[in-house]
């Protein structure tokens, strides 16, 4: 058993109450709201692996399971965990200050922010032989920024990160280094760097650091498919071929936020701006991808591969 896991004795706070008495206090003040079996769920893992729930180690965070059809809750680390676990281990030398990117201002889905283009952290582990090793993480601002989401599919970034661009891009560059400096510690995303994202593309947009579910997206409605015409009705050159017609039906079709958010990665990743991928793809010219269709995602995916 290592040092992170033989702290299990302690994963449940020296009070002499009853589960379900932890339970009521829990729901009343770390996680108000929650389902009581979200509620043990954090308890479990709690218990398995040594964290004392009364120091909210975990968040419960409510997702839209589009494969299910349902909202559930997931249980997921906050950066506060990864720091405990690297600290328990006994190897942990230390974490570096952030050092954040170039300033960058630019409008984003109508919204101008000013935000570091890029934060870097680096975590040092002592190993048995001691030896100190360095693991950098670096993190891109427009790479992890969570939308605000909703109804108009907004991709201006949510109130946290218009609040603290760079509290937040900092907390996630150092998740990133604790994993990995300290793989045992797993791979799981933290709640910080979830928020505003989903179990699966398309799905409700979450604030991950409250738990509070900020919009279901609405689902995107598919023209119905045109049904072959009859052999006797057979399409001849006076009549307009029925794929031109599916083709129109799709136009403006509006992208969903998952796909301009792909396309925000895939123009950063290939050091363009904005107007100069649109121009690239063959699109109206414009500062931003507001108002992006279905065809203009594709046409920007086949630009920049």
């Amino acid at each position: 058993m290592n040092a992170i896991t033989k702290h299990e004795a302690a994963a449940m706070p020296a009070l002499q109450m009853s589960e379900s008495e932890l339970i009521e206090v829990l729901a009343t003040s770390l996680y108000p709201g929650a389902h009581v079996s979200s509620i043990k769920m954090v308890l479990g893992y709690c218990k398995a692996t040594g964290l004392d729930p009364m120091q909210k180690p975990v968040h419960i965070v409510p997702m839209w399971d589009n494969k299910a059809g349902t909202m559930r809750d997931v249980v997921m680390p906050g950066i506060g965990l990864y720091r405990t676990q690297a600290a328990r281990s006994g190897e942990c030398a230390g974490v570096s200050e952030p050092e954040f990117g170039p300033d960058t201002t630019e409008t984003i889905g109508g919204q101008q922010i000013t935000f570091p283009a890029w934060c870097r952290v680096t975590v040092k582990r002592r190993l048995p032989t001691g030896e100190v090793v360095e693991f950098t993480a670096k993190e891109f601002w427009k790479e992890n920024y969570a939308v605000k989401g909703g109804k108009d599919k907004s991709i201006a970034p949510n109130a946290m990160w218009t609040k603290r661009p760079y509290g937040q891009i900092a907390k996630c560059a150092e998740a990133q280094a604790l994993r990995k400096a300290f793989p045992e510690i797993g791979s799981e995303p933290t709640a910080d760097e979830m928020a505003g994202k989903s179990l699966h593309e398309d799905d409700t947009v979450i604030d991950a650091t409250t738990g509070e579910v900020t919009g279901r997206k609405p689902p995107v409605t598919m023209p119905a498919r045109k049904p072959a015409p009859a052999p006797e009705q057979a399409v001849t050159d006076a009549q307009p071929k029925a794929e031109p017609q599916q083709r129109q039906a799709t136009d403006g079709a509006p992208a969903t936020v998952g796909e301009v958010a792909y396309i925000l990665k895939k123009i950063n990743a290939k050091g363009v701006t904005i107007p100069q991928a649109r121009q690239m793809a063959g699109l109206a010219e414009g500062e931003n991808l507001e108002g992006l269709t279905k065809d203009g995602f594709i046409a920007l995916k086949d630009a920049l591969a």
